[in-house]
């Protein structure tokens, strides 16, 4: 059995790769390398598996979930400028691929903190960049148990354009 959960959260990022030049830089990005950067209304779905506990019939508690989700996602993103004030990325340009990787990581990293012993694991991150781009990060049992490396999580994604 699978749960989706939605969430929102608005942040400001610009698309600039600091080791690519000025002109190079505008060809790949376009409008989004805008030097005062610009905005996204993001929609996160968290999508967790397994199977209900027998006694509540519950996959998970939604409001400790909720409770992980705006610790870990929401209060450090949202109405946030990505590019100096997320320290993921001091040195990582804030695409949307990039931003599901991380907050896949993030929420991976601090699963076993929040929900030690659940059955339910933690299986995708979607994040909606808007109506046309939604960006998907699949994580495996490897990532959904926590072991997430220093380099993020061995993740795909999976982008919808």
């Amino acid at each position: 059995m699978r749960l989706t959960r939605r969430y929102r959260f608005s942040a400001s990022h610009r698309l600039h790769a600091p080791a690519l030049d000025e002109q190079r830089n505008r060809e790949i990005y376009g409008k989004c390398n805008n030097p005062y950067g610009h905005g996204h209304d993001y929609t996160l779905e968290v999508v967790v598996a397994g199977e209900p506990e027998g006694a509540t019939g519950r996959l998970i508690a939604l409001g400790a979930l909720d409770g992980l989700v705006e610790s870990v996602i929401i209060k450090t993103m949202d109405r946030r400028d990505l590019n100096s004030q997320v320290e993921e990325f001091g040195g990582l340009v804030p695409t949307t691929e990039n931003l599901a990787a991380v907050v896949a990581a993030r929420l991976a990293a601090a699963w076993p903190g929040a929900f030690a012993g659940a059955a339910a694991r933690l299986e995708k991150v979607r994040i909606h960049e808007t109506k046309r781009n939604i960006f998907e990060v699949s994580l495996g049992q490897r990532e959904a148990a926590g072991e997430v490396g220093s380099d993020g999580p061995g993740t795909h994604i999976k982008a919808n354009q």
